[in-house]
């Protein structure tokens, strides 16, 4: 198997979380099967979220932790952002972690349009991982709630900077785990990151 660029980014905002623990696993079995890995805790990161005054004319100067960000991925070949879902989103300092980085001119292009019309990519020529924890059910999740989250960071996020296919494994029943589940999701996790998929 060829030796991949990996950037995994553990959006979950805490010091310690099983989220973070499911990165970590996908990132040592990812490097143990030799691939560079570079990983991110959202915990470890000092930034400004909220947008705020910024436009796409005038943008909000980007402190450096985002900045290392956005070069870890312009280095990567492959994207990993493993998070927990909470109340059906993205913690809010994801979010704004995306909202404030992820800016036209560095990762899409207004200026140009693809087929059906949207901002031209310019993240492409990645493929993606979403390591997603939640307490609800798998079915429940397609069926009330339509996979909004998972449409959100696959599709309206990462694919649309270019960052595709993005595959998207899900660990559910989180809050209150099954015996022997956490080390499940753990090897699970481990297999994927050997695997670099």
């Amino acid at each position: 198997m060829a030796q991949k660029r990996i950037y995994i980014l553990n959006g979950h905002p805490a010091a310690e979380s099983l989220t973070g623990s499911v990165a970590k696993s996908y990132a040592d079995a990812a490097r143990k099967a030799g691939h560079q890995v570079r990983l991110t805790n959202l915990h470890d990161l000092t930034f400004d979220p909220d947008y705020g005054f910024g436009g796409y004319v005038n943008q909000k100067p980007l402190e450096p932790e985002l900045e290392q960000v956005l070069a870890d991925i312009e280095w990567s070949e492959h994207v990993v952002v493993a998070t927990p879902m909470w109340w059906g989103g993205l913690p809010a300092k994801l979010k704004g972690l995306f909202d404030r980085a992820l800016l036209p001119g560095r990762t899409f292009d207004t200026r140009t349009t693809t087929k059906l019309g949207l901002p031209a990519p310019l993240l492409t020529g990645r493929t993606g991982r979403v390591l997603l924890l939640s307490d609800t059910p798998g079915w429940f999740f397609r069926l009330m709630y339509r996979n909004a989250m998972i449409v959100q960071i696959q599709r309206q996020i990462l694919e649309f900077v270019g960052i595709k296919p993005v595959k998207v494994t899900q660990f559910n029943g989180t809050s209150d785990p099954k015996a022997g589940s956490v080390e499940k999701w753990l090897k699970q996790a481990a297999k994927i990151g050997a695997q670099a998929a």
